[in-house]
């Protein structure tokens, strides 16, 4: 199977990195000439029986629009964006939907735990799909659009916030002689600990105990000797710390 990747970002970068580790050759095409208002070279987009599109959800349609390619499997790599982008004129057509964080500048040698979620538009499309996400991990999934909508704010609840939690994290120690590394074994525990446990079960602190003695003094320690950065007030913070810990509260029955 020739395979075009369009869209040469992060998430773009990886799978080609990826299908050349499995020894599958992909073509990485660049979309910015396809989203410029000019002329765009189409007729320099490589002949392919698969397209993939990893670019950002906000130029996916325009794109897509600049593909003509009837007889190929065309896909996008969005958690969002639903199958109908495609349009008639591309029959075949699906998702195949990597639910990992990628950067170009740590490229992922190992997908085999990295799961997949696929939708195609009929059996034998989901069949091609499948086949393509097997060359790279065994964790598939097929789900249509409301599914995966669901699983990419789960996703930012669980990665995008949380590393926002590590950067408050390191702006409370500023000032002090302990250095963000020393958060680094808690945060590893935390993380193990949710292969075994239930989030519910996993949660410790102040918040669970109903502890309001401990965390008053937490936020008058936050409002009155923790400098704000350009980021985040001192206030702002606090307000962070007591709409999380009534989340907890609420959920444990204090």
């Amino acid at each position: 199977m020739r395979i075009a990747i369009i869209g040469a970002g992060s998430v773009g970068t990886n799978l080609h990195h990826a299908l050349a580790q499995k020894g599958i050759r992909a073509e990485l095409v660049h979309a910015r000439p396809l989203t410029d208002n000019s002329q765009a070279p189409t007729a320099n987009l490589p002949k392919a029986d698969c397209y993939i599109y990893t670019v950002a959800d906000h130029a996916l349609r325009e794109v897509v629009s600049k593909v003509h390619a009837p007889q190929a499997l065309h896909l996008h790599t969005s958690g969002s964006m639903p199958i109908e982008v495609f349009g008639a004129d591309k029959p075949h057509a699906g998702v195949l939907y990597f639910f990992q964080s990628f950067s170009r500048e740590v490229l992922i040698d190992d997908w085999s735990g990295i799961p997949c979620i696929i939708e195609g538009r009929n059996i034998d499309d989901v069949a091609a799909i499948y086949s393509l996400a097997q060359c790279l991990t065994s964790r598939i999934y097929e789900a249509n659009r409301h599914d995966r909508e669901r699983l990419h704010i789960a996703g930012v609840f669980a990665n995008n916030y949380t590393n926002l939690m590590y950067q408050i994290a390191a702006d409370v120690l500023k000032g002090t002689q302990i250095p963000f590394e020393a958060l680094l074994p808690l945060i590893d525990q935390t993380a193990v600990k949710v292969h075994t446990l239930k989030p519910f079960d996993a949660q410790t602190g102040p918040a669970k105990r109903g502890d309001n003695e401990v965390m008053e003094h937490h936020l008058n320690v936050l409002r009155s000797e923790v400098q704000g950065t350009k980021e985040f007030s001192p206030d702002e913070l606090a307000l962070v710390y007591q709409a999380l810990a009534a989340l907890i509260e609420k959920a444990h029955n204090h």
